[in-house]
This record gives C-alpha cells, sequence and structure tokens, in this order.
C-alpha cells in the first residue's frame, strides 16, 4: 500500500520522532515510556512501534507489526 506510514502514537498524539529523544536521554525502557508519557498505555496498537523503536531507533514504519 503506497504511502503507508505508522510514526505515532494515535491516543496521545505524539509521534515517535518525539519520543525517541526523549527515551534515549533519559534510558527509558518500554514500560518507563509508557508510564511517563501514557504512549502504549491506552489502547495498546503502539506497543509494538514503540518496543521497535527502542531496539532500532527507527520512528517511521511501513509495515504492520503483530505481537
Amino acid at each position: 500500500m503506497p504511502g503507508f506510514r505508522i510514526d505515532r502514537c494515535v491516543c496521545q498524539r505524539i509521534t515517535f520522532a518525539e519520543l525517541k529523544p526523549r527515551a534515549e536521554a533519559a534510558g527509558w525502557t518500554l514500560e518507563e515510556l509508557m508510564r511517563e508519557t501514557r504512549c502504549g498505555a491506552s489502547c495498546g496498537l503502539c506497543r509494538p512501534y514503540l518496543r521497535a523503536m527502542l531496539r532500532t531507533g527507527r520512528t517511521v514504519f511501513d509495515a504492520i507489526i503483530l505481537e
């Protein structure tokens, strides 16, 4: 699907590009990121992308991650 892009937590309206430097500076785990920002803690759909962001540094995804 051309143009398919996942780049944010929809519930909190925060992009992964905004979250990445905060997470890196604080050394957050996924659980800490969720606690501090509420991203991934509401509907949970962004949780696999947050996990991938923390692991790889990517902030834009063009595929659905199922976990």
